[in-house]
């Protein structure tokens, strides 16, 4: 209800009735602008309102030696609601975009966000296919405190998180919105070119070659990737599962053995994690080893990406092998809930010890807690909320860990295992949250547990050492 009016004269009222028409309340069939983005406080530009992305059919030609890339790639997505326009996420300048083949009028308000307007407003329901031709050098930009582009005149591979699609594809940039990919990549004939999924083909076209990668289960935007480069690969199938994997030649020889034989690990690892958590949710798996000084590894969906790895490098791919679960296909519905991915990624490192001859998960947490209980830094980070500035320090990896493992004390080993099996069976393919995590785990257990995840997860000190904390 909005301020009362003062009363006017009787006559003034009969004068102006039947001559002044009432507004017309404002529907969500009205056709209005879509919002720059999808909702996400952490980042208020990521995604994009009134559209659900379902298709990506991206063709990219790289050149490594000028750093330069020229895309033109083809979103097809349906509108959630009428829209006069809407936006996607790319970095690079765009030459031109096309609705269902028709040029149409667009405008980069600022270097993240692509403002199409299409000929008439988009009826909610209505698929469209989106044109976008763009050419740019993505290496020296920059977008949310990040430079993402990894390349030298050698190798390229995209990989980051919490963003990477928009230095190489326009996209809805956020893991709400994900949509099956048909990736195309241009290179010099003499290089591989390894991506998500399945193998489609590769055609040669005077000096350059065309691989095509195909992502048949939906994928988050920023674990789409592409690797180029000389690389040795090997393929097979274990337990009627294809594998693919794949080590840079420009690594010694020496290097390229261990990393090959690690690689080689990642089927029977991902068939382990299917024995604990239920059926894999692709269909392939594998990983990739550059020779790019990335510094960290990356759960690219099916095909997780790693530096040179050496002592440790079996529990870096069981961590990476696990995220396929825990993030992939479970993935957070914001960016808050980021320890839902990273914390049950680390427990199966220490699962994989555990099964393996190393400590249990009780040794392996009192331990942790011992070590790091004068820490004031690691329990001041609450992880359920971390904020975008610590959503990768050390507390949402090992702090969600110890959380996971002391849940299972708590609740005992048969209820947590049926837990992660439910949760990762039922969020299947969608979202979850730190809240829907707690209410399973009650109904699993049957335990009131909110007192628990206050000091494991929020709490800015160590929980106390007692049985209801699972210590």
């Amino acid at each position: 209800m909005g301020p009362l009016r003062r009363l006017v004269p009787a006559l003034a009222l009969v004068c102006t009735v039947g001559l002044v028409a009432p507004a017309s309340p404002v529907t969500a069939a009205d056709p209005r602008p879509g919002a720059a983005g999808i909702g996400d406080p952490y980042f208020p530009l990521d995604g994009n309102g009134g559209i659900d992305v379902l298709h990506y059919d991206i063709q990219v030609a790289y050149d490594l030696a000028a750093g330069r890339l020229r895309g033109d790639t083809r979103v097809t997505l349906r509108a959630t609601r009428a829209l006069t326009r809407f936006n996607l996420d790319l970095l690079l300048p765009v030459q031109s975009v096309r609705i269902d083949g028709a040029p149409v009028a667009f405008r980069k308000p600022d270097q993240h966000e692509l403002q199409v307007t299409p000929a008439a407003p988009l009826r909610k329901g209505q698929t469209v296919q989106v044109a976008v031709a763009y050419d740019g050098h993505p290496a020296p930009i920059t977008y949310a405190g990040e430079q993402n582009w990894i390349a030298d005149e050698h190798e390229v591979v995209a990989m980051n998180q919490p963003h990477m699609a928009p230095w190489w594809f326009p996209a809805n940039d956020h893991p709400r919105d994900r949509a099956r990919f048909d990736v195309r990549i241009s290179v010099p004939s003499g290089l591989d070119v390894v991506g998500n999924g399945t193998l489609v083909g590769r055609t040669v076209a005077g000096p350059l070659a065309t691989t095509h990668w195909r992502s048949a289960e939906p994928m988050a935007s920023y674990l789409a990737f592409f690797a180029a480069g000389s690389f040795r690969t090997a393929s097979g199938t274990h337990r009627g599962l294809p594998w693919y994997v794949a080590v840079s030649e420009r690594l010694d020889p020496a290097q390229q053995s261990r990393a090959m034989r690690l690689m080689k690990q990642t089927p029977a690892i991902t068939a382990w994690l299917t024995r604990r958590l239920g059926r894999y949710p692709f269909s392939s798996t594998g990983g990739l080893t550059t020779a790019l000084p990335v510094g960290f590894a990356l759960e690219n969906q099916t095909r997780p990406t790693y530096p040179v790895l050496d002592h440790g490098g079996t529990s870096t791919v069981v961590h990476e092998m696990a995220h396929q679960w825990f993030g992939n296909s479970v993935t957070v519905r914001g960016w808050r809930d980021i320890w839902l991915n990273e914390g049950p990624a680390t427990f199966f490192e220490v699962l994989w010890a555990e099964k393996h001859g190393g400590p249990s998960g009780r040794e392996w947490l009192d331990r942790a807690y011992r070590d790091l209980r004068a820490n004031d830094y690691f329990w001041r980070v609450r992880i359920h909320d971390p904020g975008p500035g610590h959503l990768f320090d050390v507390p949402i990896y090992q702090r969600g860990a110890m959380t996971m493992q002391a849940l299972r004390s708590r609740i005992g080993g048969r209820d947590f295992n049926r837990l992660l099996r439910t949760w990762v069976r039922t969020h299947r393919g969608g979202t979850g949250t730190t809240r829907q995590f707690v209410a399973l785990a009650e109904r699993v257990s049957g335990e009131e547990l909110g007192r628990f995840f206050r000091a494991w997860l929020r709490a800015p000190r160590p929980p106390a050492r007692t049985r209801a904390n699972g210590l």
